[in-house]
């Protein structure tokens, strides 16, 4: 978690970017992405994807990379790689991600992305890349050893960024060391070896973090997530089996009865309401009426969603193009940046 002074600074800066860009929206260039390590959810929809099209549409210079190297940082196989990138591909369509407008690509497909590497670990210390919280947490989560990909995970994740002259980068709070050791790599860059690379700033979402049904962190595997890619029969299966507990009145009180909290703030962002508004109303209702309520409420806000992706998932041949063109247009700026970047270093030969 970052100090209060610099969270504090990040956030005004977030403030100052979010005022100006209904003016100058064109003045910046956003970098996001997503490790394909299995279907995207309403916590990837809600937490990040809603923010990418709105950027998108109000004409900032957006990119979306598809993070399949890092899926490797604490995992033993890319079985099912493939299949999670090209419906990650057809997932973000169906949300309303415009090809067009937005470039969508691969780590893998990239290579003088990845050289970049080699520059940029030379500019952070080891024990810099030790305190980041977020590499600790996800090895203790992934409950993987250590794994040199992993621990340097966010220089890659500045290669990212910076390839593209990224300056905005959507995060939450806890993704706030990510951004700062961009900043001081491209700093540290341009310091050593000459002006290449822009200042970078996170841009802090203010969407509340969207719980699994069982109240816990929202993960594939812990079997809690609702993902983009299920039917409203499934949606509403899943829903069923899920545990409220034996107390008939619904109240929102997250601490002390998770399972129906984390329903309520389903049903509330899909609907717009307050959770607590919500309980009010089912009151006596019990789980029952609870889970009818938040079947209701997500499946009518993601049919128009669900009805997209089907006819997305029905042509395969134009989901490669997209992916094959997003590769083209980003190896096109990643080997100009390397280009500049040699060039700074004097190692044109």
């Amino acid at each position: 978690m970052p100090n209060e002074g610099s969270y504090e600074a990040a956030v005004r800066r977030s403030d100052e970017i979010q005022a100006d860009l209904a003016e100058h929206a064109g003045k910046y260039n956003m970098l996001t992405g997503d490790r394909p390590t299995g279907r995207l959810h309403l916590g990837h929809y809600f937490g990040t994807i809603v923010e990418r099209v709105r950027l998108q549409n109000l004409g900032v210079h957006t990119n979306i990379i598809i993070a399949d190297y890092q899926v490797i940082t604490d995992r033993d196989t890319t079985e099912h790689i493939a299949d999670n990138v090209y419906n990650m591909v057809i997932d973000y369509l169906a949300c309303g991600i415009d090809p067009e407008k937005t470039m969508i690509f691969t780590h893998s497909a990239v290579p003088a992305l990845n050289q970049l590497m080699l520059p940029f670990l030379s500019l952070v210390t080891e024990s810099e890349l030790h305190r980041n919280p977020t590499v600790k947490a996800e090895q203790e989560a992934s409950g993987h050893a250590l794994t040199g990909l992993l621990l340097t995970y966010p220089v890659h994740q500045a290669c990212d960024i910076l390839f593209c002259k990224g300056n905005v980068v959507p995060v939450g709070r806890d993704q706030l060391p990510h951004i700062e050791i961009t900043s001081k790599i491209a700093r540290r860059f341009n310091e050593r070896y000459g002006k290449v690379f822009p200042e970078v700033s996170g841009l802090l979402t203010s969407t509340p973090l969207i719980p699994g049904l069982d109240g816990r962190k929202m993960s594939k595997s812990y079997g809690n997530a609702i993902s983009l890619s299920m039917t409203a029969e499934e949606t509403a299966k899943l829903i069923k089996k899920s545990k409220t507990d034996s107390e008939r009145m619904i109240t929102f009180d997250p601490d002390n009865r998770p399972g129906v909290s984390a329903l309520l703030t389903t049903a509330g962002i899909c609907t717009g309401r307050d959770p607590k508004e919500i309980a009010d109303e089912i009151g006596m209702g019990g789980g029952g009426a609870l889970k009818t309520y938040v079947i209701d409420a997500v499946n009518t806000y993601f049919e128009p969603i669900r009805q997209r992706r089907a006819e997305f998932a029905a042509q395969p041949d134009l989901i490669r193009d997209i992916i094959h063109d997003g590769n083209a247009r980003a190896n096109v700026i990643a080997n100009a940046t390397l280009d500049e970047v040699r060039e700074a270093m004097g190692m044109v030969y």
